[in-house]
Parts: C-alpha cells; structure tokens; sequence
C-alpha cells in the first residue's frame, strides 16, 4: 500500500485544479477566483486612523479629549487605532530627498515616525489595558479587541524597502492613510473613519482658501473625476476603494471637536462620507 500523497488532486474542485495546473496570470482564471466571497474577518471592528500631523502633533490640548472619547466608547465599539506620521516625517522626508535617497528608504523612515506616535498613544491608553501591536502580531489582534476593547498599531503599510514609486516624484504613494485603509478592508472591518483637524472634505484646502466649500458626501467616482489639486485623503486610498470588496465608504470627522468620533461611531453623518457608487459587495455575510 502506497503512502497518501500530501496532495491529491482528485479532492480539489474545479477551480483549484484550474490553479495547480493553469497559469496564475491568466485573466479567464482571475475571474473565476471572484465567484468564492471574501469571508468578513472582524466584521464588528471599526479602524480608527488618527492624524499625525493634524492631532498627534498639536499634543495634549488635541489628543488628551480624543484620548478620553476613545476610552468612553471601549464598553460600545471595538477599534483599531492606527496613527499617522505627522510632521516628522516631512522633516525626515525632506532630508532623505535632498541626500538622494529612493522611495522605499523614505517608507522605511516615514514608517518610524507613524510608530513613534503609536507608541505615545499606547502610553497614554495603557491604564486600559490597550496593546500596541507590530505587524507581526496582527494575529494576536482579535484577542486584544476581545478583551479590552481596541488595540493600536502604526498605519503604515509594513511595504517599507518594497514601496512602489510613484507615478510624481519621489513621496512614497501609499503612506498611513492607505495602511489603515487596507486593514478595514482584509478584516472586512465595520467601518473605516478617519480623524482629522478638518470637518471633512472640501473643494479646496479651506486653510487656504477661504472661498472652499465643504462637500458632506460624494462618490469616489465623482471625487476622482474633479481631480483636485489637495485631498483629505491620499489618493491611493480612493483608487483602492474601486476594488474594494468590503469597505463601501470611508467617512472623515473634525477630532477638534469632541462628540465627532462617537457620532461616527455611532452610524451618523457627520463630517464627509466618501463612497463607491458602482460598490458590489462581494464580502461574505
């Protein structure tokens, strides 16, 4: 009696015999892999991004009522709280470019400042028992929201040497909002919300131009089309939620004024709320 093959083709289904054996670029077989929903990971978890340059850098007088917001909404709503780089990371950016270094040597930088914060932010939750995590203990993740109701990491995507270039110049393109961005959808997070010192998004920079009008909600189409010259959001943030299989919007709200947060948390349409209009919720129930 021969020994069991660790793989037997003949118990896989249609579709995974066409990927041991086909292509992996084949277009026909990308399409089928889409006819299988993507399972909703954490669905009852809301990603927090906070800003770095727009709250963790204006210091206590900003982030001591987020902090308390937070804190008074860990008994109603599991979060994931990712922080942003700030104006470090300019500093550190601008330093890296004049001395000629690549894209990917600025991520990694930009990715030690965004971890900065974090860890200033655990510090000030640590009284609840709120876990800064790395990367590599995402999958100790579901366990700390469980039990103490949030958990922190550092919104950059972990790309670090292996940041793409961007299509202008040399500033990675894929930076803290696009990390927090990409947890939301792989956990099939409830909501993605981010907390900026602005009442969301507008037709121009309102701290700028005085003439801006402020836009409560619009389509990612519609957004992408006006293509303004300055955004709340990054842009890889908009072409990512076009593919997006669960994250069917994204909603920005003022962290200078306490209440925001909890109203977003809350379901309410407060701030900006930015959604895909050709949105076809391919997620698991």
């Amino acid at each position: 009696m021969q020994p069991t093959q660790l793989a037997d083709n003949s118990l896989l289904t249609d579709l995974g015999k066409r990927l041991v054996g086909g292509s992996l670029s084949d277009l026909d077989l990308q399409r089928a892999t889409e006819a299988t929903p993507d399972v909703a990971i954490l669905p009852w978890a809301n990603v927090v991004k906070i800003g770095g340059q727009s709250i963790m850098d204006r210091g206590k007088a900003a982030v001591g009522p987020l902090v308390d917001e937070i804190v008074g909404n860990l008994s109603k709503y599991k979060m994931i709280l990712g922080t942003g780089a700030g104006t470090r990371a300019r500093h550190i950016y601008s330093l890296a470019i004049d001395l000629g270094l690549p894209v990917g040597v600025l991520t990694v930088l930009g990715t030690a400042v965004a971890w900065q914060n974090a860890q200033m932010l655990q510090y000030l939750l640590a009284r609840h028992g709120i876990a800064f995590l790395e990367p590599e203990g995402f999958p100790s993740l579901p366990h700390y929201l469980m039990e103490r109701g949030a958990v922190i990491c550092q919104g950059m995507p972990p790309y670090k040497l292996w940041e793409q270039n961007p299509e202008i110049g040399r500033i990675p393109p894929q930076r803290t909002d696009t990390g927090c961005f990409l947890i939301a959808e792989v956990y099939g997070a409830r909501k993605m919300i981010y907390v900026k010192d602005e009442d969301g998004l507008y037709t121009a920079d309102p701290k700028k131009d005085r003439d801006a009008r402020f836009i409560p909600r619009i389509s990612v189409q519609e957004l992408l089309k006006a293509d303004q010259d300055d955004l709340i959001v990054e842009r890889a943030v908009l072409d990512l939620m076009l593919s997006a299989r669960h994250i069917r919007e994204i909603q920005f709200v003022n962290g200078l004024r306490p209440g925001q947060l909890s109203a977003a948390l809350n379901g309410e349409p407060v701030g900006t709320i930015i959604y895909n209009a050709e949105f076809k919720g391919r997620g698991a129930q």
